[in-house]
């Protein structure tokens, strides 16, 4: 009945406007919402669905023309399909049955090391063991994914189920699969040319940074995985790693000009699979401000019309403009990034601090091997 119920409250949204709450307000505060959770409306201009449609089937078949055909468009829009692919990822899926019993919770098992991937016959710790570093069977194989990184949507991988509200609970109380679920998030940080520093989800460059982003800007299939990784992040119990990876995909992307190619998957896909409003304002702000040519940003808040108080002074609308220009002053790259390390600390300060390291906590350094990796897993608080 509750799902019934459920079916006639929902309504589906049918325009960008309607799938993006991120500029809602312009607080970074979130007040009027507990923990600054999703509660929906919108901004910018959108796709009608029947192009979205076209375009993401380009762009899940791997054309590279996808993004070159979005960046030299005369009129840049948002995609429909991936505003709406994400608002019913954040709000849990509305509407959606989950008929499977609890003995079936297969990628729970998997995580276990019950029963293979199908249908590749292989256990997730021969995975683990073998597979780190093994870049061209990372690159190739395109049935792991799904299992990995499994979602509450079904993936190409039709051999693989999705996951469950009820297994998700359960894949969270056991200690074993996190650690294997997060050894499985290194193997492809490390594919990507990235590491995992500490416990709180924060990453770099790893020591392979130049042949695995060089790779990475020109294999743009891989951006669907890692929409998928952060996706799966957020259900499995590991939403506070997302910011620190996205984080430094932009900055990658946008300052330091590693992965120019990947700036458009960046804002329309990673950005949104961030849960809270102030965390993806704070992205697509810093974003804005290093984005060329500036005239085709399109994640930004909606323009208003501003008229001006007579005899008045010091408005709240010229006192953000002051802040805006003086946070955009950055001369170099690295003033770029610090900029944004800053902006995120800001907005903690104003939060629980969640996405603050702890003091104390313990960083991998780059020249630590396989087995302490595991080792360092084992340390953090599952």
């Amino acid at each position: 009945m509750g799902n019934l119920m459920g079916s006639w409250r929902y309504k589906e949204p049918s325009t960008v406007e309607e799938c993006d709450s991120t500029w809602e307000t312009d607080s970074e505060s979130d007040e009027h919402q507990p923990g600054g959770e999703e509660e929906d409306s919108g901004i910018s201009e959108s796709m009608s669905p029947a192009d979205s449609v076209r375009g993401a089937e380009q762009l899940d078949h791997g054309s590279p023309q996808f993004g070159d055909m979005m960046e030299s468009s005369t009129r840049m829009k948002r995609s429909f399909y991936a505003a709406k692919d994400l608002y019913k990822y954040r709000h849990s899926y509305p509407n959606y049955k989950e008929p499977r019993q609890p003995n079936e919770y297969r990628n729970l098992r998997f995580y276990l090391n019950k029963i293979p991937l199908v249908p590749d016959g292989i256990y997730i710790e021969e995975i683990l063991t073998k597979w780190r570093g093994d870049y061209e069977k990372l690159e190739h194989n395109h049935t792991y994914i799904q299992w990995l990184f499994p979602l509450r949507e079904q993936g190409l991988n039709f051999y693989a189920q999705e996951l469950t509200q009820d297994e998700i609970k359960e894949f969270q109380s056991t200690r074993e699969a996190k650690r294997r679920f997060l050894l499985a998030y290194t193997i492809m940080l490390d594919f990507f040319g990235i590491k995992l520093l500490d416990k709180n989800g924060n990453v770099a460059r790893a020591p392979n940074w130049q042949d695995r982003f060089q790779h990475l800007n020109e294999s743009q299939h891989n951006y669907l995985r890692i929409t998928r990784i952060l996706k799966s992040l957020g259900e499995l119990g590991f939403e506070s790693f997302k910011l620190p990876l996205v984080r430094l995909l932009l900055e990658e992307a946008l300052v330091e000009g590693t992965l120019p190619n990947m700036r458009h998957s960046a804002l329309e896909y990673f950005v949104y699979t961030l849960r809270q409003h102030g965390q993806r304002r704070t992205l697509l702000r810093f974003a804005q401000r290093h984005y060329h040519p500036p005239e085709n940003f399109i994640w930004g808040p909606p323009k208003k019309k501003r008229i001006p108080a007579s005899g008045s002074t010091g408005t709240r609308v010229g006192r953000n403009e002051a802040v805006e220009r003086s946070a955009g002053k950055a001369r170099s790259p690295r003033e770029g990034r610090n900029n944004l390390e800053r902006e995120v600390e800001d907005t903690d300060e104003r939060k629980s601090g969640e996405w603050k390291t702890a003091k104390g906590s313990k960083v991998l350094q780059e020249g630590r091997g396989r087995v302490d990796l595991e080792e360092y897993i084992e340390t953090i608080p599952l």
